[in-house]
């Protein structure tokens, strides 16, 4: 397991400061991939930039894992069998520290698995870093509220991914 540095999504438009992003490594298969993590940074910036909703101070891990890994996170947190492409965990936003510290506000936590990336990407015909970087939007998309349960919800957060994609140069992941 090797932990990666740390990286700040740049200001959104409004000159409000994007997320701290921590992304950890833990699959060697990864390294088939050696942008991976400089994908998701640069994936979560765009995100945070185009975000609608404040996020100053905000953290969030990555953990970039094989299906093994994300399988087991999915079978205790979710209920389901087998691996999936992405996770994420949202943080329950409680009371402020009371302890008076300055601390960053944990958004929460995403997991991409890589052979199910790989292999979606394969199956479509996109390249593995945009990919990569769809998921890594969508997920963060979903720490800050986000879901697809409803049709208006699903046009909705697809339309944002499209923009936010668009933004950082990768074609629409829906096109076709």
């Amino acid at each position: 397991m090797t932990p990666s540095p740390s990286g700040n999504a740049e200001p959104d438009r409004a000159g409000r400061p994007g997320p701290k992003v921590d992304v950890l490594i833990e699959s060697t298969q990864w390294e088939a991939l050696p942008s991976a993590e400089a994908v998701v940074l640069a994936a979560i910036a765009g995100a945070a930039k185009a975000r609608p909703v404040q996020i100053n101070g905000a953290e969030v891990s990555v953990l970039l894992c094989d299906d093994a890994a994300i399988a087991a996170l999915n079978a205790r947190w979710r209920g389901h069998e087998g691996p999936t492409n992405v996770l994420s965990f949202p943080t329950p936003h409680g009371e402020p520290d009371s302890c008076g510290v300055d601390r960053p506000t944990p958004l929460g936590d995403i997991a991409i698995a890589y052979e199910t990336t790989a292999r979606e990407a394969a199956d479509h015909g996109k390249a593995l870093p945009d990919h990569l970087a769809h998921l890594a939007i969508h997920a963060f998309l979903h720490l800050l509220g986000y879901d697809h349960q409803t049709e208006d919800e699903a046009e909705r957060m697809e339309r944002l991914e499209r923009n936010i994609l668009a933004e950082i140069g990768i074609p629409d992941p829906y096109d076709g």
